[in-house]
């Protein structure tokens, strides 16, 4: 039993030692993380997930965490009996739909996120794209193509948005300090309308105009797979595109590749995909050589 407990404890301190080279390549950097999907409805995962954001900004590392809560959006407007509809994936969201939105998002779930971090060791301060006039948004615009007559014609999703700008001042003032900012993606327009914004877009925003090394989209698959369902680790902004377009990616994955792609061309040095499923699976990509997710990169 010693000799065992030893062996363990000598594999940890190699662990350890390993993941020096990457601690000192990314002192100083920020990285953005969209956290959400089963990663975020499952407690173990959960409370693993704010120790790991802990150790990050322990190793000098600016986490910044955007959460999504699609989910539990549906479930209080279930329990207000307020009827919510879909187009094309996204929900359509009235004024009374979108103060519930804005309820549940900058509410309930970012104060779940924020206490987990805290009881984590960590100081976590919870924000909304509110706060700080951190994110400014627009009405999101979607045309949809009637198959019969060929005819285009405007969707109205109500407060739906997309970033418009994001003032990253906040942020950078956070990440000379000790707290970790957690963000639900809840913007307003210059006429101070709230909108819902879609968790990854505002991931993908804020990563940009934060320039950050890394951007993080925690999913419930492990990357972007290939047409033999084989995990793609790296992939140029070149292959990502083609990916879409021979159908290699599909479904809910193709707008995920679309962000991190505008992410990377904004500035963010390389976005990663990968499976928030996975026990410390953002440590395993972070201060590991083999990886956990598919790395969407320049070269």
């Amino acid at each position: 039993m010693q000799n065992t407990t030893r062996d363990e404890w000598l594999a940890k301190a190699r662990t350890l030692s390993e993941a020096l080279p990457y601690m000192r390549r990314y002192a100083g950097s920020t990285f953005v993380i969209k956290y959400g999907g089963h990663a975020m409805g499952d407690a173990g995962l959960a409370e693993l997930f704010a120790r790991d954001i802990v150790l990050l900004k322990q190793v000098g590392i600016n986490p910044v965490v955007v959460h999504g809560g699609g989910p539990q959006i549906g479930q209080m407007l279930e329990r207000l009996k307020i009827k919510s509809s879909f187009i094309d994936g996204l929900r359509v969201t009235d004024k009374e739909t979108v103060e519930v939105v804005e309820m549940v998002l900058a509410g309930s779930i970012n104060k779940q996120i924020v206490a987990a971090i805290n009881s984590a060791g960590g100081r976590a301060v919870g924000l909304s794209g509110k706060d700080s006039n951190l994110i400014t948004a627009r009405r999101l615009e979607r045309v949809q193509r009637d198959p019969d007559s060929n005819i285009e014609r405007v969707l109205d999703l109500g407060f739906v948005g997309e970033p418009y700008k994001v003032n990253p001042e906040i942020l950078h003032a956070l990440a000379q300090s000790d707290i970790i900012p957690v963000i639900a993606p809840v913007g307003f327009d210059v006429n101070g309308d709230t909108y819902n914004i879609n968790a990854d877009t505002a991931a993908g925003a804020v990563a940009a105009a934060v320039k950050a090394a890394r951007f993080f989209l925690l999913t419930d698959v492990a990357g972007v797979l290939d047409k033999n369902k084989t995990l793609i680790e790296k992939m140029s902004l070149e292959a990502a595109r083609a990916a879409i377009a021979d159908g290699t990616a599909s479904g809910g994955m193709i707008p995920k590749i679309e962000t991190c792609i505008g992410a990377v061309e904004q500035g963010v040095d390389a976005a990663v995909i990968l499976d928030g499923r996975v026990p410390h699976a953002l440590l395993l990509e972070i201060f590991t050589e083999g990886g956990a997710g598919t790395l969407i990169g320049k070269a």
